[in-house]
């Protein structure tokens, strides 16, 4: 815990944490408890890069840290080898859809792609131009044409749901990367990106007769997945957070179509017959347990997310596909905010704003003002710690006893709002079938 702290690392940290967000680097330095659940997802992330499948739907109260552990998720996934599509859902992007919104959410993903080499997205044209540089060295060796080369690593792709048309955009990004025709390179990542919305554009602009729409969605990406593997990569990890919005959607048909996308998600991940595809979703309890509105209202999921019976509060079982979020004891929230404090140091021991009895001694504060919650949820109480942190480093002079004597720390209503619906009139007799 001595060694220095990246200033770049050190002020991702801060500043996300200070405006309430999750850091995009840096988690390992304040990461504390969850080491089964972490140690269940490595082993996902082990089978999906030995070619096989797998689905994690990760459950955790409104600010316990879901989002977190996704990104802690992603960050390991790209140290094996595996690159990462991320995206959070929105009314505008959801799984399932007829207007657009599933290619939408598509279209985050590729944007969105990273790897261990560009872990901020936009890896897609690496991707590609790593599979093509690779062909290139082995066509040169066996002295036959690249394209042809190119064409014969992506024959098994054409027994997938656009799988010709994926192999057609592949050669013709070939052609305009060794023609240097940038505008033909430009249409085929646009095509892997989904972002042509006409079979007409897509035939003009590359020759291919289909495009990404709202019904391809799950079929791109398993053959992107192996794409990514004849790449040199070891597979494909989709991450999905903020499924709460599909519990919130109004019309009950609309809900359905998106359970049932994910029950075919669910299904084939549980049956193999992904190659090298992963998924992680992230949601709140409600969205899970709630039998009018949340996964549990259609019974096929109910059935297969169904927590063990032998289970209980202290007995776990990681094997199922829910991995519910242990909450955080008051002795690993008591570690983080000293990992807090040492991250905000820089890794110095010397700067140290806060003694240990000080931290001890904010929890007390927090306890009182808020209960248990502070350290449950503990966003509100995390952002209150930086800033009494920052306020500490900007006047030497100050007491940190006195600061905490008028410290206001709320309790985080946050999921109050995060759960609020519409709902239609027709809503309230809305039934599912198998």
């Amino acid at each position: 815990m001595n060694a220095p702290i990246r200033p770049k690392e050190r002020d991702a940290v801060v500043q996300s944490l200070r405006a309430g967000v999750v850091p995009r680097a840096g988690q390992h330095l304040i990461q504390v408890g969850r080491i089964r659940e972490i140690e269940t997802l490595v082993s996902d992330i082990v089978r999906v890069a030995d070619g096989g499948s797998a689905f994690r739907l990760v459950i955790g109260e409104y600010g316990a840290g879901k989002t977190f552990f996704l990104n802690l998720v992603r960050a390991v996934a790209m140290e094996k080898k595996l690159v990462v599509a991320s995206a959070d859902l929105n009314p505008d992007r959801r799984l399932h859809a007829s207007g657009g919104q599933a290619r939408s959410l598509y279209a985050e993903l590729m944007r969105n792609m990273a790897t261990r080499t560009k872990p901020e997205g936009g890896a897609l044209n690496g991707i590609v131009e790593k599979f093509i540089a690779t062909a290139k060295a082995e066509a040169k060796e066996a002295g036959q044409p690249t394209e042809t080369l190119i064409r014969r690593k992506l024959e098994h792709l054409t027994e997938l749901v656009n799988g010709y048309d994926f192999a057609d955009v592949i050669a013709a990004y070939y052609r305009g990367f060794e023609e240097g025709n940038e505008e033909l390179k430009s249409d085929a990542v646009r095509w892997l990106r989904g972002e042509f919305t006409t079979k007409t554009d897509a035939k003009t602009a590359l020759g291919v007769r289909t495009y990404v729409d709202d019904a391809a969605v799950y079929d791109q990406l398993k053959l992107m997945a192996r794409f990514v593997r004849l790449a040199g990569f070891s597979g494909l990890l989709v991450s999905l957070d903020e499924l709460v919005n599909l519990y919130k959607l109004a019309n009950a048909q609309a809900r359905n179509s998106n359970y049932e996308q994910i029950l075919r998600i669910l299904n084939d991940s549980l049956q193999g017959t992904a190659v090298g595809l992963g998924f992680i979703l992230g949601g709140t309890p409600e969205f899970l347990l709630d039998t009018r509105r949340g996964l549990y209202s259609y019974p096929a999921l109910q059935s297969r997310l169904a927590q063990n019976t032998f289970a209980s509060s202290e007995l776990v079982d990681f094997s199922g596909p829910t991995v519910r979020l242990s909450s955080l004891t008051p002795e690993d929230f008591y570690v983080l905010l000293q990992k807090l404090r040492h991250v905000y140091a820089g890794g110095d021991v010397a700067k140290y704003l806060l003694p240990d009895h000080g931290v001890a001694s904010f929890m007390e504060h927090c306890s009182r003002r808020i209960g248990e919650t502070y350290f449950r949820t503990p966003r509100t109480t995390i952002t209150s710690f930086i800033n009494l942190l920052a306020v500490l480093e900007q006047n030497p002079g100050v007491e940190w006893q006195t600061l905490l004597g008028g410290l206001e720390v709320a309790a985080d209503t946050g999921a109050a709002g995060d759960m609020t619906v519409e709902v239609e009139e027709s809503d309230e007799f809305a039934s599912f079938k198998l």
